[in-house]
């Protein structure tokens, strides 16, 4: 969420920068301004009264104690008369406060300097490119068929059970997801990442603090009765971790990993770019989450994709970063770079990883600060990253890998599933 009195003090900049992503802001912006000039005025109003009303208490004490009685039954009725407009007012300045804290929510992070102008995802920039793309031998197939012809993992099964979107892993397909994730976990813990298990579902004041609420309500599985949701990642709980705490500056950089299944209501529409692994309501994901010094975010942003390239170039997969346009990024994010691996069996880039830099915004949200060194309270800055998500990743591996004999095992997981050769 963006600072009220950043917005203040800064309404072109703001303006100027919302419009490289594409959104108008100019009527929100006066809109948050004036709410907050009402709250602020109402707010000295009652502070007037109040301060006026504790002068009154105190003469009242004092007329009681000189025995002038008549003259401190007037005071008192001045303080009846006061304690009402000073209610009238605090529900005024109550009910502002939470009308600019709605428009507030309602306005998406600034995008960074270095975010390029763009509408579509075809305007995002490519500024890196690693791998050979393979040749497959005749007869190479996408995942999907694959799957079936090794019986890994069954669509239709998933879809008897709760429905599209949750696919059922088998035999060497369960093997190679759990060897993924537990990769992943190691590279990430190995990085000095600590790892965390974490709830699969959240309350609303989590989902707020990250962002996911209010601007991807209706996309997430939410149970009603207990008014909890389901995580669409686990970015979700583990920066929750740190919501409402005040960290000392030397306990900075955090480092947080956790693998979570996440659940997404929006899989959509239909063609060969959604079917099979490479759009699902269920999936595994493991991620990266740093809390970081301001001075730093940017610096650690860079470590991040550096931390994932690793990952990739050790599963000796042909992948591409993305820094993504103003148009294309994500609600909370100031910069993002999106990891694609190219799947040589669909003649396309499948995006694996998105690795962000929110600055401030969660961090506003969630009352995440540190003490400086001066001792005073700063907001600290967020950043995440998947490390990796499993669907595509996965289909990459099956497609990249598959031979005229069977699916080959990247030389780096084989320790972890005890077999090389899926056939």
């Amino acid at each position: 969420m963006l600072q009220i009195a950043f917005i203040r003090e800064n309404q072109e900049k703001v303006i100027k920068a919302l419009a490289k992503r594409n959104i108008d802001a100019k009527a929100t912006v006066a809109e948050v301004v004036q709410l907050d000039e009402k709250r602020r005025s109402t707010q000295v109003e009652l502070d007037n009264i109040l301060s006026e009303s504790n002068k009154l208490s105190k003469d009242i004490g004092d007329l009681m104690k000189a025995g002038e009685k008549s003259k401190a039954a007037i005071l008192k009725e001045k303080t009846v008369l006061l304690k009402e407009k000073s209610k009238e007012l605090a529900e005024k300045a109550d009910t502002l406060a939470n009308e600019l804290l709605e428009k507030l929510y309602t306005l998406p992070n600034l995008p960074s300097d270095i975010v390029p102008e763009g509408k579509t995802p075809e305007e995002n920039v490519t500024v890196f490119q690693e791998g050979a793309i393979p040749v497959l031998h005749d007869g190479a197939q996408p995942h999907w068929e694959l799957v079936k012809k090794y019986d890994i993992i069954d669509f239709e099964l998933g879809n008897k059970i709760t429905g599209a979107g949750f696919p059922v892993y088998k035999g060497k397909g369960a093997k190679l997801q759990r060897a993924l994730i537990t990769y992943f976990l190691d590279k990430n813990t190995d990085a000095g990442y600590k790892e965390y298990q974490v709830p699969h579902l959240v309350n609303e004041a989590s989902a707020y603090g990250t962002g996911q609420l209010p601007d991807k309500d209706g996309q997430m599985y939410h149970d009603a009765t207990d008014n909890l949701y389901l995580i669409p990642t686990a970015e979700v709980p583990v920066t929750n971790l740190f919501r409402d705490v005040i960290l000392n500056e030397n306990e900075l950089p955090v480092l947080a990993t956790g693998y979570t299944p996440c659940f997404r209501r929006e899989a959509g529409s239909y063609g060969a770019h959604v079917r099979g692994l490479n759009r699902l309501h269920q999936f595994d994901k493991v991620e990266i989450v740093r809390i970081e010094h301001p001075d730093k975010s940017y610096e650690a942003l860079e470590g991040m994709v550096e931390h994932v390239k690793m990952i990739l170039q050790e599963l000796k997969l042909p992948y591409r970063i993305l820094r993504l346009c103003g148009g294309d990024m994500g609600f909370t994010s100031a910069l993002t770079y999106d990891f694609e691996v190219f799947s040589t069996a669909q003649d396309r880039w499948l995006e694996i990883s998105s690795v962000s830099n929110f600055e401030t915004f969660q961090a506003n949200r969630l009352k995440l600060r540190f003490k400086d060194k001066d001792g005073k309270n700063q907001l600290a800055h967020t950043l995440n990253g998947s490390s990796l998500a499993l669907p595509r990743v996965l289909a990459g591996i099956l497609e990249n890998y598959q031979t005229a004999e069977g699916i080959v095992i990247p030389e780096v997981l084989r320790k972890y599933t005890g077999f090389d050769l899926i056939d």
